[in-house]
């Protein structure tokens, strides 16, 4: 079975993909790597070492929030979720990717006979 080529992050990405994965449901750091991998259909593979300050940076600004909890393999993980600034921030960064992905489409697929 072929394997999908990797995507390499865009800066300032790393927060917004976290910030959507927990918002789906809480995940301990490790189930966030998971699921932004999944979410991406395989093309998004975090490095464990960039994760783990992202994390601590968005609980230092408020956006999740971090409670102990059970892993599946019955281990003592953190479990990340969103607060309701996260989501504030989720929506707001959410639209603003939106738009700027919308903007380079369009001039991608621009043609000389556009113009």
């Amino acid at each position: 079975m072929a394997t999908k080529p990797q995507t390499e992050l865009l800066p300032g990405t790393l927060d917004l993909l976290i910030l959507k994965a927990v918002s789906l449901n809480p995940l301990h750091g490790y189930g966030v790597l998971v699921r932004i991998k999944q979410i991406s259909g395989d093309a998004l593979d975090i490095p464990q070492g960039s994760l783990y300050p992202a994390l601590y940076r968005l609980e230092q600004q408020d956006l999740i929030t971090a409670e102990w909890g059970q892993s599946d393999n019955n281990r003592k993980a953190k479990f990340y979720s969103l607060t309701p600034a996260g989501r504030k921030r989720l929506k707001q960064e959410t639209d603003g990717w939106n738009r700027f992905a919308a903007a380079m489409t369009s001039a991608l697929n621009t043609t000389s006979e556009e113009l």
